[in-house]
């Protein structure tokens, strides 16, 4: 099946005009300026995580956050202890314990939206985001609504990706990229190849390294709403999605096979660019932004809301942690949050 060269979006139902209505993301603000945080969240665990499958993000604003130690003591409150950052495929620095920073790129570079994780088995559920040091132009974290994307891919395209999934191929060589030693917290080949066998991942060592690649489902159900949504990392990975001048300089050094990182279909056959750039376009007509301010802390629904980052200038500082492993999630989501979330 070959998607339809014109693409359009699907129509809107009363689930997606519903869906108009929610912030993205809400934001609940203290009472009394510098609240401390995990003293609230202590009290207000139910409500936040019943805004947070609703709207897929909260923004948490006005509270004394007490450093990075208090950030870790606010993911605990809401979701448990934070995960450690693993099958990496950015670059990140460790702050203290399973808090890093935001993906260390150049501040002129955008970083498209994503769903954390979702290249691999298991992924986080829940996401956090502390605004250290504000930039001081642009530099937003933007969402958008999966559910909303989900609605808006032309239904061919979703049915096509429903039916064949999606694969991610990685070449991991000197000069690109995170290497495969950071890529996986090891220098043992063996490990690697054990963990990759876990995780339903193929790997090939290469004269150049190591090149493995992934194939996972493109649409999912939430464990906790029920509700589907568009959660994989397809568009992200996809070479098109680079800049112009970096896409055109990739595939003049390298045939696909050897491209850095690439996606495809679920059987390998290339997907059309202009299939991906209608993807691109829809999640940016959903793309949803506010402007960081000293303190805030944002939760994110990792599989309710795609998440991205803006270029800027200043000292942008953004810690960020990883709780909830889907895995987990499934099997702890109580009868009581699955109702509360479906009101």
């Amino acid at each position: 099946m070959t998607a339809n060269p014109t693409l359009r979006t699907a129509p809107a139902d009363r689930a997606e005009e519903r869906a108009e209505r929610r912030p993205l993301p809400v934001t609940l603000s203290a009472e009394s300026p510098g609240t401390p945080l995990p003293a609230y969240l202590a009290a207000a665990r139910p409500l936040v995580r019943r805004r947070l499958r609703e709207h897929g993000a909260v923004l948490l604003r006005g509270f004394d956050v007490g450093g990075v130690d208090g950030f870790e003591a606010a993911v605990r409150a809401v979701s448990g202890a934070p995960l450690a950052y693993a099958e990496r495929s950015s670059p990140r620095s460790t702050i203290k314990g399973q808090v890093y920073t935001s993906t260390d790129y150049p501040p002129n570079e955008e970083i498209f939206l994503h769903n954390e994780n979702s290249y691999q088995a298991d992924w986080p559920l829940t996401l956090f985001f502390h605004c250290v040091q504000p930039p001081d132009t642009l530099g937003a974290t933007p969402l958008a609504d999966t559910r909303r994307v989900y609605a808006a891919i032309d239904p061919s395209v979703r049915e096509e990706f429903a039916a064949r999934g999606w694969m991610v191929v990685r070449n991991f060589s000197d000069g690109f990229g995170v290497p495969w030693q950071q890529a996986f917290n090891t220098g043992d080949r063996a490990e690697v190849d054990a963990y990759c066998a876990r995780n339903g991942v193929e790997t090939e060592w290469t004269a150049d390294g190591l090149r493995t690649r992934a194939r996972r489902r493109a649409v999912h159900r939430h464990p906790v709403t029920g509700e589907t949504v568009w959660f994989n990392h397809l568009t992200f990975f996809h070479v098109t999605t680079l800049s112009e001048e970096v896409c055109g300089a990739l595939r003049e050094m390298y045939d696909d096979e050897r491209l850095p990182t690439n996606t495809y279909y679920g059987d390998g056959r290339p997907i059309p660019d202009e299939v991906v750039a209608h993807l691109r376009d829809c999640y940016r007509a959903e793309q949803r932004r506010f402007d960081w301010q000293r303190d805030d802390v944002l939760l994110v629904d990792n599989m309710l809301s795609a998440h991205a980052r803006e270029p800027f200038t200043g000292p942008r500082r953004i810690a960020v942690a990883m709780a909830e492993p889907h895995s987990a999630a499934v099997r702890s989501a109580s009868s009581a949050e699955v109702a509360d979330a479906r009101r």
